[in-house]
C-alpha cells in the first residue's frame, strides 16, 4: 500500500511562518545583543561600534544601531544592492528590541551572573540569526555591505567580512566600546550556531504545481549579521 504524498502547506501559511520567523528572529537578535551588553564581557563586532558611539553621543545603543544601520543601507546604493523587507526591518526592529530589553534587564555586577548572561546572549544570537535568515526576506544592511563589496572587489567573502569587522571593532574600541572574552567567544561560535539553527528553521519554498517541496538549504542570499 503506497504512502500518500503530503500536501504542501498553502502559500499563505508559508508566508505567515516566514514573517513570524523574520520578526521573531529580529526581536530575539535585539534581546541577545542586550544580554551581551548587560554581561559587559565583550560585545559582537558591530555592537562594539554601537556602544562606543552611544558613549560619545549620549544616545541609547539601540538608537545608534538604527542610525548606523540606515547609514550602511545608504552605502548599498553605489554597490547596487537591492534591499528586501528583512533588510529594512532589520534596521529598525533590532535597535528597538535592544533598547526595550535593556530597560527591563537588571544591572549585573557579579561574574556568576554576567557569565550566564554572556552565554545566553551568544546562544540566543545564533537562534535569532538562523530564524531571520531562514525567513528569506533579504540580508541585513551590514551583510549586504559585505556581499556588495565582495562582488565589486572580487575579494573573498571571508576576507571582506574580516576586514570590515576588524575596522568596526578597532573603531568601536577606540571610541570606548567593550572588547573582551565575549567578543572572542562570539567570533568563534556564531558561525556554527547560526548554521545549526538555520537548518532547523528552514522553510520549504513554494513548489510549482505537481512539484515536490524541498526545504531551503540556503539563506536566500542572506549571511550572518555581525
Amino acid at each position: 500500500m503506497s504512502t500518500p504524498t503530503p500536501t504542501p502547506a498553502p502559500v499563505s501559511g508559508r508566508r505567515a511562518r516566514r514573517l513570524l520567523q523574520l520578526y521573531g528572529g529580529l526581536v530575539l537578535y535585539g534581546v541577545s545583543s542586550a544580554l551581551l551588553v548587560a554581561a559587559d564581557l565583550g560585545l559582537e563586532p558591530w555592537g562594539v561600534l554601537h556602544q562606543g558611539l552611544a558613549g560619545r553621543t549620549g544616545l541609547t545603543i539601540g538608537v545608534v544601531s538604527v542610525i548606523v544601520g540606515a547609514v550602511v543601507l545608504l552605502l548599498w546604493i553605489p554597490l547596487r544592492q537591492r534591499p528586501g523587507l528583512g533588510t529594512v526591518s532589520n534596521v529598525f526592529v533590532v535597535g528597538i528590541a535592544m533598547d526595550g530589553a535593556l530597560a527591563l534587564l537588571p544591572q549585573a555586577h557579579a561574574l556568576a551572573v554576567r557569565v550566564p548572561l554572556l552565554l545566553a546572549g551568544v546562544l540566543l544570537n545564533g537562534v535569532a540569526t538562523g530564524l531571520y535568515i531562514a525567513a528569506r526576506y533579504g540580508p541585513g544592511p551590514r551583510d549586504g555591505l559585505m556581499t556588495g563589496l565582495h562582488r565589486r572587489t572580487g575579494r573573498s567573502v571571508r576576507l571582506v567580512r574580516t576586514a570590515i569587522e576588524a575596522a568596526v571593532v578597532a573603531t568601536g574600541f577606540a571610541l570606548g566600546g567593550t572588547v573582551g572574552a565575549g567578543t572572542v567567544l562570539y567570533a568563534v561560535s556564531i558561525g556554527p550556531l547560526a548554521q545549526l539553527f538555520l537548518r532547523l528553521s528552514a522553510v520549504a519554498p513554494s513548489s510549482p504545481p505537481g512539484g515536490t517541496a524541498v526545504a531551503a538549504g540556503s539563506s536566500g542570499g542572506a549571511t550572518l549579521r555581525g
